[in-house]
Protein backbone atom coordinates (compact mmCIF):
# COMPACT_ATOMS: atom_id res chain seq x y z
CA UNK A 1 0.00 0.00 0.00
CA UNK A 2 1.33 4.06 -0.85
CA UNK A 3 1.44 6.39 1.36
CA UNK A 4 -0.74 9.03 2.10
CA UNK A 5 1.64 12.42 0.89
CA UNK A 6 1.29 16.19 1.40
CA UNK A 7 2.23 18.05 -1.66
CA UNK A 8 3.94 21.21 -2.33
CA UNK A 9 4.69 22.63 -5.73
CA UNK A 10 6.82 25.48 -6.83
CA UNK A 11 5.62 28.24 -8.24
CA UNK A 12 7.24 26.95 -11.74
CA UNK A 13 7.71 23.55 -12.91
CA UNK A 14 9.30 21.10 -10.71
CA UNK A 15 12.54 19.80 -11.60
CA UNK A 16 14.00 18.64 -7.98
CA UNK A 17 12.55 16.79 -5.22
CA UNK A 18 12.73 16.76 -1.55
CA UNK A 19 10.98 14.09 0.17
CA UNK A 20 10.73 14.64 4.21
CA UNK A 21 9.99 11.65 6.35
CA UNK A 22 8.63 12.37 9.73
CA UNK A 23 8.95 11.28 13.52
CA UNK A 24 7.01 8.82 15.28
CA UNK A 25 3.49 9.75 16.29
CA UNK A 26 3.72 12.87 14.20
CA UNK A 27 2.78 13.28 10.83
CA UNK A 28 4.07 15.27 7.33
CA UNK A 29 2.37 18.41 8.44
CA UNK A 30 4.94 18.55 10.76
CA UNK A 31 7.65 19.34 8.20
CA UNK A 32 5.15 21.76 5.85
CA UNK A 33 6.39 24.79 7.58
CA UNK A 34 10.37 24.02 6.06
CA UNK A 35 8.21 25.33 2.57
CA UNK A 36 8.49 28.89 3.89
CA UNK A 37 11.56 28.54 5.59
CA UNK A 38 14.08 27.21 2.88
CA UNK A 39 14.35 29.07 -0.45
CA UNK A 40 16.71 27.02 -3.00
CA UNK A 41 18.18 29.36 -5.43
CA UNK A 42 18.67 27.01 -8.37
CA UNK A 43 15.78 24.84 -8.36
CA UNK A 44 11.95 24.77 -8.52
CA UNK A 45 11.68 22.37 -5.48
CA UNK A 46 8.43 20.01 -5.17
CA UNK A 47 8.13 18.60 -1.38
CA UNK A 48 6.57 15.80 -0.31
CA UNK A 49 5.65 15.08 2.97
CA UNK A 50 3.92 11.80 3.16
CA UNK A 51 2.23 10.08 6.52
CA UNK A 52 4.00 7.01 8.24
CA UNK A 53 1.06 4.15 8.10
CA UNK A 54 -0.90 3.27 11.77
CA UNK A 55 0.91 0.84 14.06
CA UNK A 56 1.16 -0.47 17.48
CA UNK A 57 4.76 0.87 19.43
CA UNK A 58 5.72 -1.53 21.94
CA UNK A 59 7.69 1.22 23.80
CA UNK A 60 4.31 2.89 23.68
CA UNK A 61 2.36 0.51 25.66
CA UNK A 62 1.30 -1.07 22.13
CA UNK A 63 -0.59 2.14 21.38
CA UNK A 64 -1.51 2.84 17.90
CA UNK A 65 0.25 5.84 15.97
CA UNK A 66 1.77 7.20 13.23
CA UNK A 67 5.21 4.79 13.08
CA UNK A 68 7.76 3.65 10.29
CA UNK A 69 8.42 0.76 12.51
CA UNK A 70 7.90 -0.62 15.89
CA UNK A 71 10.35 -0.32 18.42
CA UNK A 72 11.06 -2.62 20.67
CA UNK A 73 13.43 -1.59 23.67
CA UNK A 74 14.56 2.25 24.89
CA UNK A 75 18.05 1.29 25.68
CA UNK A 76 20.77 3.44 23.85
CA UNK A 77 21.01 0.68 20.59
CA UNK A 78 17.43 0.81 20.37
CA UNK A 79 15.87 -2.33 19.56
CA UNK A 80 14.09 -2.44 16.55
CA UNK A 81 11.79 -4.20 13.80
CA UNK A 82 13.95 -4.03 11.34
CA UNK A 83 11.80 -5.45 8.62
CA UNK A 84 9.31 -3.02 9.25
CA UNK A 85 11.95 -0.14 8.70
CA UNK A 86 12.70 -1.93 5.39
CA UNK A 87 9.03 -1.95 4.03
CA UNK A 88 8.76 1.65 5.15
CA UNK A 89 12.29 2.06 2.88
CA UNK A 90 10.78 0.46 0.10
CA UNK A 91 7.68 2.50 -0.41
CA UNK A 92 10.72 5.76 -0.06
CA UNK A 93 11.82 4.31 -2.59
CA UNK A 94 8.00 3.54 -4.11
CA UNK A 95 8.05 7.44 -3.96
CA UNK A 96 11.29 8.15 -5.76
CA UNK A 97 10.61 5.82 -9.06
CA UNK A 98 7.32 7.39 -8.73
CA UNK A 99 9.24 11.51 -9.38
CA UNK A 100 11.71 9.79 -11.78
CA UNK A 101 8.70 8.69 -14.02
CA UNK A 102 7.06 12.00 -14.06
CA UNK A 103 10.65 13.06 -15.66
CA UNK A 104 12.33 14.42 -12.05
CA UNK A 105 16.10 13.37 -12.65
CA UNK A 106 16.90 10.86 -9.61
CA UNK A 107 19.85 12.85 -8.97
CA UNK A 108 18.07 16.03 -8.19
CA UNK A 109 16.04 14.19 -5.45
CA UNK A 110 17.14 14.53 -1.76
CA UNK A 111 16.26 12.56 1.44
CA UNK A 112 15.38 14.01 4.33
CA UNK A 113 14.07 12.13 7.77
CA UNK A 114 13.36 13.33 11.58
CA UNK A 115 14.11 10.89 14.32
CA UNK A 116 12.53 7.80 13.18
CA UNK A 117 12.13 9.32 9.95
CA UNK A 118 15.82 9.31 9.69
CA UNK A 119 16.63 6.14 9.91
CA UNK A 120 14.13 5.34 7.30
CA UNK A 121 16.37 7.51 4.91
CA UNK A 122 19.36 5.94 6.03
CA UNK A 123 18.24 3.06 4.37
CA UNK A 124 15.98 4.36 1.92
CA UNK A 125 18.37 6.90 0.44
CA UNK A 126 21.53 4.40 0.67
CA UNK A 127 19.75 1.26 -0.84
CA UNK A 128 18.46 2.97 -3.78
CA UNK A 129 19.67 1.75 -7.11
CA UNK A 130 19.90 4.84 -9.26
CA UNK A 131 21.88 7.95 -7.67
CA UNK A 132 19.73 10.74 -5.47
CA UNK A 133 21.12 14.24 -4.21
CA UNK A 134 21.90 13.83 -0.91
CA UNK A 135 20.28 12.91 2.42
CA UNK A 136 19.78 14.54 5.43
CA UNK A 137 19.38 13.40 8.95
CA UNK A 138 18.09 15.22 11.87
CA UNK A 139 18.07 13.63 15.79
CA UNK A 140 18.33 10.21 14.43
CA UNK A 141 20.26 7.17 14.69
CA UNK A 142 21.57 4.70 11.58
CA UNK A 143 19.15 1.54 12.77
CA UNK A 144 20.73 -0.65 9.87
CA UNK A 145 24.18 0.35 10.01
CA UNK A 146 25.50 -3.68 10.73
CA UNK A 147 24.02 -4.88 8.14
CA UNK A 148 22.92 -2.36 5.12
CA UNK A 149 23.68 -3.50 1.71
CA UNK A 150 24.74 0.16 -0.07
CA UNK A 151 23.82 0.16 -3.34
CA UNK A 152 26.86 0.82 -5.70
CA UNK A 153 24.62 4.03 -7.01
CA UNK A 154 24.34 5.92 -3.78
CA UNK A 155 28.02 4.69 -2.45
CA UNK A 156 29.28 8.84 -3.06
CA UNK A 157 26.02 10.24 -1.59
CA UNK A 158 26.34 13.40 0.20
CA UNK A 159 24.95 13.26 3.94
CA UNK A 160 24.00 16.08 6.32
CA UNK A 161 23.77 15.03 10.01
CA UNK A 162 22.24 17.54 12.36
CA UNK A 163 21.47 17.03 16.38
CA UNK A 164 20.47 18.10 19.29
CA UNK A 165 23.57 18.22 21.89
CA UNK A 166 20.56 18.22 24.64
CA UNK A 167 18.64 15.81 23.05
CA UNK A 168 16.71 13.81 25.73
CA UNK A 169 14.99 11.21 23.34
CA UNK A 170 17.69 10.51 20.90
CA UNK A 171 20.81 10.94 22.36
CA UNK A 172 23.50 12.73 20.40
CA UNK A 173 26.03 9.84 20.75
CA UNK A 174 23.85 8.50 18.42
CA UNK A 175 24.60 10.78 15.84
CA UNK A 176 27.76 10.73 16.25
CA UNK A 177 28.11 7.36 15.94
CA UNK A 178 26.56 6.93 12.69
CA UNK A 179 28.64 9.76 11.45
CA UNK A 180 31.35 7.54 12.83
CA UNK A 181 29.76 4.48 10.52
CA UNK A 182 29.13 6.15 7.34
CA UNK A 183 32.21 7.71 7.28
CA UNK A 184 33.82 4.49 7.64
CA UNK A 185 32.26 3.40 4.59
CA UNK A 186 33.37 5.76 2.94
CA UNK A 187 30.65 8.48 2.74
CA UNK A 188 31.58 12.27 2.77
CA UNK A 189 29.09 13.58 5.88
CA UNK A 190 28.97 17.03 7.17
CA UNK A 191 27.89 16.70 11.05
CA UNK A 192 26.35 19.33 12.59
CA UNK A 193 25.41 20.13 16.35
CA UNK A 194 23.11 22.45 17.78
CA UNK A 195 21.98 23.48 21.53
CA UNK A 196 19.04 22.11 21.62
CA UNK A 197 16.94 19.43 22.17
CA UNK A 198 14.75 16.66 20.12
CA UNK A 199 13.61 19.52 17.61
CA UNK A 200 14.88 22.17 14.68
CA UNK A 201 16.52 25.25 15.14
CA UNK A 202 16.04 28.27 12.98
CA UNK A 203 20.31 28.26 12.68
CA UNK A 204 19.79 24.82 12.18
CA UNK A 205 17.44 25.50 8.81
CA UNK A 206 19.95 28.13 7.45
CA UNK A 207 22.45 25.76 7.81
CA UNK A 208 20.30 23.32 5.76
CA UNK A 209 19.23 25.68 2.89
CA UNK A 210 23.03 26.51 2.64
CA UNK A 211 23.50 22.57 2.12
CA UNK A 212 20.49 21.78 -0.29
CA UNK A 213 21.92 25.09 -2.60
CA UNK A 214 25.15 23.15 -2.76
CA UNK A 215 23.47 20.20 -3.89
CA UNK A 216 21.17 21.77 -6.38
Amino acid sequence: MSLEVIKHEPAGNADAVIIWLHGLGASGNDFVPMTEHIKINNAQVRFLFPHAPQMPVTINQGMVMPAWYDITDMSIDRQIDSQQLRESAAKVHAMIDEQVAQGIDSKRIIIAGFSQGGAVGYEAALTYPKPLAGLMAHSTYFATAGDIEVNEANAQLPILVQHGTQDPVVPEVLGQKACAVLKEKGFTVTYQTYPMPHSLCMEQVQDMQKWLNERF
